[in-house]
C-alpha cells in the first residue's frame, strides 16, 4: 500500500518536492491561496512560483489543513521558518500519532533560536523529526536536472523508508543522522549566500567569491560543530554542496539578495520585489547572538548584520573583513 503525504506549503520548493512525491505516494499539498489550489488542481501549474512548470498530474491540493494531514502518513513542512510554529500548531490537532514530520525550511527561529526539528519536538513530542536538505535549487530540480539530497533522522530505519517517498529520476536522496549538522547546515549557508551575493553585485570577482565560499564554510563549520553537529557533515551535501550551489546560482534568493544589496539597492526594496523568503536575512540576527553564545568567531557573518541591521554598506562590510586579524588556515572547529 502506497504512503500518503500532506505538505504544507505552496511556494517553489514546497511545490517542486510535493511533485516529485506525487510519483511515489498520494500527496496533497496545502496552500492558503485559492487561486494557487485551483490553479494546480485544474491546470497542474503554479506559474507564480514555478513558471513554464508542468507538475505532477496526480498531485491535488486544497487550502484545508485538515484535510492535507488527516490521512497522512508522513507530513511534510514546506513553510518558511518564522511561520513554521505557527503553521504546525494549526495542523497539530489533524495529526495522527506517531507519523514522521519533515523539515524543508533552511532557517532559524528568531524569537527561540530554535532549529524546525526542534520545534516538532517541543510541539508534537512523539513524532519522528527530520530535514530534507541539500544543493537543491527549485526550479533546475523541477526541470529534471540531476540533484542530490540528504534526508536526516535519528531513526536510520524510518530515513531508509523515506528515501523511496523523495527519490525521483535524477534526484537522488541519502540519508544522514546527523539532523542537527544537516539542519544548520542549510540555515548557515544562506548568509554566506549574501555575501557572496554583494561581492557579485559589487563587481568583486572570482576570487573574492572563492574566498567568501572557503571561509564562509569554515566559519558555519566552527559554530556547527560548537552546537552539535558533526564535522563530517558540513564537507557533505548538506553543508558544502549546499553551500556552493547557494553561493554560486542567480536562482538563489539569497543570492539575489546580496547581489542587488551589491548594486546599491536597499533592502526594504529588494524584499518588496520577492516573490518568496530569503531566509538568511532573518536567520543573520540569530546567527550573531549564537556565534556570542557559543563563543564562535564567524567574521563574515558579523559583517553581513551590519549592512542589513546597521546601516553599513557593501563596501564597509568588506574593509570590515579586511580589518579582522590572518591566521593559518587549518581545519574548522
Amino acid at each position: 500500500m502506497k504512503l500518503q503525504v500532506g505538505l504544507l506549503g505552496g511556494g517553489s520548493w514546497g511545490t517542486t518536492v510535493a511533485s516529485l512525491t506525487a510519483k511515489n505516494a498520494k500527496t496533497i499539498l496545502w496552500a492558503r491561496n485559492q487561486e494557487t489550489v485551483d490553479e494546480i488542481n485544474n491546470h497542474h501549474t503554479n506559474e507564480k512560483y514555478l513558471p513554464d512548470a508542468k507538475l505532477t498530474s496526480s498531485l491535488r491540493a486544497s487550502t484545508s489543513i485538515k484535510e492535507t494531514v488527516e490521512d497522512a502518513d508522513v507530513i511534510v513542512m514546506g513553510v518558511p521558518a518564522q511561520v513554521f510554529r505557527q503553521v504546525l500548531t494549526e495542523a497539530k490537532p489533524y495529526i495522527r500519532p506517531w507519523v514522521p514530520i519533515i523539515n524543508l525550511a533552511k532557517g532559524l527561529e528568531i524569537s527561540t533560536k530554535m532549529r524546525m526539528t526542534e520545534i516538532i519536538e517541543e510541539i508534537m513530542p512523539g513524532h519522528p523529526a527530520g530535514v530534507l536538505t541539500g544543493p537543491n535549487l527549485a526550479k533546475e530540480i523541477h526541470f529534471g536536472n540531476a540533484a542530490a539530497a540528504v534526508i536526516a533522522m535519528v531513526d536510520k530505519t524510518i530515513a531508509s523508508k523515506l528515501q523511496d517517498v523523495f527519490s525521483s529520476g535524477l534526484f537522488r536522496v541519502y540519508t544522514n543522522s546527523d539532523v542537527i549538522g544537516c539542519e544548520l547546515g542549510g540555515a548557515l549557508k544562506n548568509i554566506i549566500a549574501i555575501a557572496t551575493g554583494m561581492g557579485d553585485g559589487a563587481n568583486a570577482g572570482d576570487n573574492t567569491r572563492a574566498a567568501i565560499i572557503t571561509r564562509g564554510l569554515a566559519e558555519l563549520t566552527r559554530l556547527g560543530i560548537a552546537m552539535g553537529g558533526k564535522q563530517r557533515t558540513f564537507y557533505g551535501l548538506a553543508g558544502m554542496g549546499d553551500l556552493v550551489a547557494t553561493c554560486s546560482s542567480d536562482k538563489s534568493r539569497n543570492h539575489h539578495v546580496g547581489f542587488q544589496l551589491g548594486r546599491g539597492k536597499n533592502l526594504e526594496q529588494i524584499i518588496s520585489e520577492m516573490n518568496e523568503v530569503a531566509e538568511g536575512v532573518k536567520t543573520a540576527k540569530v546567527v550573531v547572538e549564537l556565534a556570542k553564545e557559543y563563543k564562535v568567531d564567524m567574521p563574515i557573518s558579523k559583517e553581513i548584520y551590519k549592512v542589513l541591521y546597521e546601516g553599513n554598506s557593501v563596501n564597509d562590510a568588506f574593509k570590515g573583513l579586511l580589518r579582522y586579524e590572518v591566521g593559518s588556515e587549518k581545519e574548522p572547529g
